[in-house]
């Protein structure tokens, strides 16, 4: 699997659905965890992982061309940690 049109194949034919209905699915997925994360609320998805909001603070760094200082502004990352069974499946 490549992108989000090929998880989309995928779920359609793993859950016998028409591939607009998977799409819904999966964006509905998507939405639905975004919405989490803008709450600042952990997704956790037990088997697979979690997803949450990590806060990072305001630091300064270099611009790589000229060496001059820049102040990189704080902002929030999402996050995602991969749950017991995900990491046994790809070890």
């Amino acid at each position: 699997m490549a992108n989000k049109n090929d998880l989309v194949g995928i779920v359609a034919e793993k859950a016998t659905l028409t591939k607009a209905q998977a799409a819904e699915a999966v964006d509905a997925v998507f939405e639905a965890i975004t919405a989490s994360l803008k709450a600042k609320e952990e997704v956790r998805l037990v088997g697979f992982g979690t997803f949450a909001v990590s806060a990072r603070k305001a630091s300064t760094g270099r611009n790589p061309a000229t060496g001059a200082e820049i102040q990189i502004p704080a902002s929030n990352q999402a996050k995602f940690k991969p749950g017991k069974g995900l990491k046994e499946a790809i070890n």
